[in-house]
């Protein structure tokens, strides 16, 4: 477990091994929480040195089988170049998991050919309402690759990525933005005003990369924020409206979000299809 961005709650590293615990109670499973998950530096967890060796600590350590985001926030861009550069041969055969704003390091380690990375819940969604169930999600995918955790749409598909929609839009033209060349792309989003999620979408789909996916389908927008005045669309209306000019198929909703409902999507060829 490491935090490339913001801070994790400490009663994150008691809850997750609990409930680790009692899903797999035949199975040893050891869950190591990286001493820099509860750091502090203004609003990140460790300044930008100290979050980039933590992770290099897990990713190239032989001994670990996955690399698990201990939370989102906002960080991850200030250390991805100074992690991508200093990765080894170990940190290939990983499984990396999470979403929010572990997708800048989700989209460079799928840029560079690593095969085992999902959007799907992070450790401290142990702290929301149906936390335990998100948790045993991300544990499911992470032991068993199972196929009960993926969203719902991923089996039948031939290859997915999924992001929040913010963080995808500043991804897109930085040397960080993966080939999503005909991809089933899924989007999320949470906090934003109808406004901005209209400018998010305007920018991914007017990408010219982007433009070559095989079609977008919707997650969940939660936590919108009121426009003054109102915007006269709700999300789907607006991804519809920005599929339709920019000829990229609409697919319709996935079952991802900024919630504990939030199922996991492989980038690429998930371990079921195969």
């Amino acid at each position: 477990m490491v935090a490339p961005a913001s801070r994790m709650a400490p009663e994150v590293a008691e809850r997750v091994p609990a409930v680790a615990r009692s899903l797999y109670p035949d199975r040893t499973l050891e869950i190591v929480f990286h001493p820099q998950c509860l750091a502090a530096h203004g609003h990140f967890a460790g300044d930008d040195e100290t979050r980039a060796q933590a992770f290099l600590d897990i990713a190239n350590d032989e001994s670990y089988d996955a690399v698990w985001f201990a939370r989102g926030g906002y960080g991850s861009c200030r250390v991805v170049e100074a992690v991508m550069c200093k990765l080894t041969e170990p940190s290939r055969r990983k499984a990396y998991i999470g979403y929010s704003d572990a997708g800048v390091l989700l989209a460079a380690l799928y840029r560079s050919g690593f095969e085992t990375v999902a959007h799907g819940p992070v450790a401290q969604d142990i702290l929301r309402d149906g936390g335990d169930a998100a948790v045993g999600r991300a544990l499911a995918w992470m032991v068993d690759r199972s196929p009960e955790a993926l969203e719902p749409t991923v089996s039948r598909l031939k290859l997915t990525a999924a992001f929040n929609m913010t963080v995808l839009s500043q991804l897109l033209g930085t040397p960080l933005q993966p080939d999503l060349d005909g991809h089933v792309l899924m989007l999320e989003e949470v906090g934003e005003a109808m406004y901005r999620i209209d400018r998010s979408l305007f920018h991914i789909t007017s990408n010219a990369e982007i433009r070559r996916v095989a079609g977008v389908m919707l997650g969940r927008c939660s936590g919108i924020i009121p426009n003054e005045p109102d915007f006269g669309m709700n999300e789907e209306e607006i991804a519809r409206y920005w599929c339709q000019r920019s000829g990229i198929p609409w697919l319709g909703r996935a079952d991802i979000g900024h919630d504990t409902n939030n199922k996991i999507v492989p980038f690429g060829t998930s371990h079921e299809r195969c």
